[in-house]
């Protein structure tokens, strides 16, 4: 039963069709699944040398930088928050930025320079050699993503990649680059997390 909004009086009928509907949603979870499944027979190995790389980097004193655009952003955010709040063990808090959350910031610097700024400008004023740099872009072609990954590169710190199968400029520019084997934006993203998961598994059974 549907309502109308106005008078809240009832109309009989169904917005969609039950079977069409459940029948994409299956396709889309199968889809979602088929992706996870060639993560794993191929990606292991390199998620696990990609957490080693940030172990080594905390251990040593330095921290976690991440960034990225939209959906990106909100990836950088809550992989950041695992590793300075907890992922499932209490622990001491691990260092760990989202370059996409002071606005003030944001806009100052997308309005005095470029939107392409907004990213390399912050990584110019706090990242370190020692530090580890996560530019996340499903495309791998955003133009702040790959200013921030070359400034980074400059100032000596390590370069990962999060994108997609085709990996686009971000594949050549960064070291080490986890790219999700599919084309689609949304099972790209829900791999990144997965992904995010995955490195802060490793980071706190190591550290905490």
């Amino acid at each position: 039963m549907v309502w109308h909004l106005r008078g809240c009086e009832p109309i009989q009928g169904e917005l969609m069709d039950k079977a069409k509907a459940e029948t994409l949603l299956s396709n889309m979870i199968q889809e979602s699944i088929h992706v996870k499944e060639m993560l794993l027979a191929t990606m292991v190995p390199l998620i696990a040398e990609t957490a080693e790389i940030i172990l080594a980097s905390i251990s040593s004193g330095g921290k976690l930088i991440l960034f990225g655009n939209g959906g990106s952003a909100g990836d950088a955010q809550h992989i950041a928050a695992e590793l300075v709040g907890r992922f499932e063990l209490e622990r001491k808090a691990f260092p760990a930025i989202a370059l996409t959350t002071n606005t003030s910031t944001l806009t100052a610097l997308g309005n005095d320079y470029s939107y392409d700024a907004i990213f390399s400008r912050q990584v110019e004023a706090l990242a370190h050699e020692k530090d580890v740099i996560i530019g996340i872009s499903t495309s791998g072609n955003s133009p702040n993503v790959l200013e921030a990954v070359r400034t980074a590169k400059k100032i000596g710190a390590t370069t990962i990649g999060m994108t997609g199968e085709k990996g686009g400029l971000l594949a050549s520019e960064t070291q080490y680059c986890l790219k999700v084997p599919s084309s689609s934006t949304a099972r790209i993203q829900e791999s990144h997390i997965m992904l995010g998961h995955l490195l802060c598994l490793l980071i706190e059974q190591e550290l905490a």
